[in-house]
């Protein structure tokens, strides 16, 4: 039996980063993971990261790297017509974006806690909350080791995903779910390649939307618009690439550049989200509340935002025994939440080609697009929301 102040559940970039800055309040935790450490640094999952969320990975002194390897940049492009529109984020916002593997964060997060001696159990199996409508939850789970151990807590933190057990240890009745599937999926191609373009490119093409981005200098990600019926195995390398050279052309000639596929999957499109966002002493943070398509690149910013609120609430309870932030933690949250769920929505609604729509639809996608490409006031929204807004603006 151990005990704590707060019992963290998962080591994605949410619990690592809200055990973090629990630890620079003197607050006490434990990070519990199903996954080995080996698995969860070389997950590949989103790669750009809004300002606030660099400017917090530095305020913690965990962005060295992040500020060496990581890949800014100061626009991206909106690609339809056949043509490239450049969404300039620097100029309508004086902010920009950075292309940074969450697995790279997660790496870097790890090794600091591994720096102050900080706990992470990895490979932890059958865990299982309890008394969550108490003062004194707790959490039983199996070490690496098969031992049977139990973890004494002052709150828990449910950071452990969409499929993890967080969420469900919520009795029913609790909570409201809003849940939206979207009649398509992505195909995600990691290549060995250089990319193509230096910026981002979000493509609408009547054969579907396309996305141009990179992990590295050496490393392109790119995704295909599919049904959600697909079979990766139907999907051989070759005609991934001849799906990309068709959507991304352009009338001036872009060369996409190919090579060696180190990855491929697809994925289906959702919106989900529940309220609240607590239950007694758990607190739900990141794809355990909620989920956003990727098309809007806020998945991992809204988890680590979650985080930020977490830690402040958490230390408002604990150590000066003050409620109200801990009460109103889901409240403000969500403001975030359902800011960045449209967001992803309007992206997602205006560059995918939906298979059920008719022409008088397609029509005004075209419309959008070229109005959000023309008008400074529309490219101006986008850029803003896309950077980020401010944690406290937005919270």
């Amino acid at each position: 039996m151990t005990d704590t102040q707060v019992g963290i559940i998962g080591a994605g970039p949410a619990g690592l980063v809200l055990s973090y800055l629990l630890h620079l309040e003197g607050i006490e935790a434990v990070v519990l993971e199903a996954r080995s450490r080996e698995y969860v640094e070389q997950r590949v999952r989103a790669g750009v990261c809004e300002q606030p969320t660099v400017e917090l990975l530095r305020e913690l002194g965990v962005g060295e790297r992040l500020a060496a390897e990581g890949l800014p940049h100061r626009g991206l492009s909106l690609r339809f017509d056949r043509a490239d529109h450049r969404i300039d984020l620097a100029e309508l916002t004086g902010k920009a974006i950075t292309v940074y593997g969450q697995q790279e964060i997660v790496k870097d997060l790890i090794a600091a806690h591994a720096g102050k001696g900080l706990p992470i159990e990895f490979e932890v199996s059958d865990v299982e909350l309890h008394g969550l409508d108490t003062e004194s939850p707790r959490v039983s789970y199996h070490d690496s080791e098969g031992n049977a151990r139990e973890l004494n807590c002052a709150v828990i933190a449910g950071c452990d995903g969409f499929h993890g057990i967080s969420r469900p240890s919520i009795p029913a009745g609790e909570l409201t779910a809003y849940d939206h599937q979207y009649p398509f999926a992505w195909l995600g191609v990691l290549a060995r390649t250089p990319p193509s373009h230096e910026e981002l490119i979000y493509t609408h093409h009547e054969r579907g939307f396309a996305l141009h981005s990179m992990r590295s200098p050496e490393v392109t990600r790119l995704y295909l618009q599919v049904d959600p019926i697909e079979r990766i195995e139907d999907w051989s390398d070759d005609r991934i690439w001849h799906e990309l050279e068709q959507r991304l052309e352009t009338r001036d000639g872009f060369s996409l550049r190919e090579g060696p596929v180190l990855e491929k999957s697809i994925t289906p499109m959702r919106s989900f989200v529940v309220e609240p966002m607590r239950y007694g002493r758990l607190f739900l943070a990141g794809d355990a509340a909620h989920i956003v398509p990727p098309t809007g690149a806020k998945g991992m910013n809204l988890a680590i935002a979650d985080v930020r609120n977490l830690s402040r609430a958490l230390k408002a309870l604990l150590c000066d025994n003050d409620g109200e932030l801990a009460a109103s933690y889901s409240d403000r949250c969500l403001r975030r939440v359902w800011r960045a769920e449209h967001f992803s929505w309007f992206m997602t609604s205006m560059l995918h080609t939906d298979p059920n729509a008719d022409a008088f639809q397609h029509r005004l996608q075209l419309s959008q697009l070229r109005y959000t490409a023309s008008s400074r006031a529309a490219a101006t929204s986008l850029a803003e929301n896309y950077v980020g807004l401010p944690f406290d603006r937005a919270d």
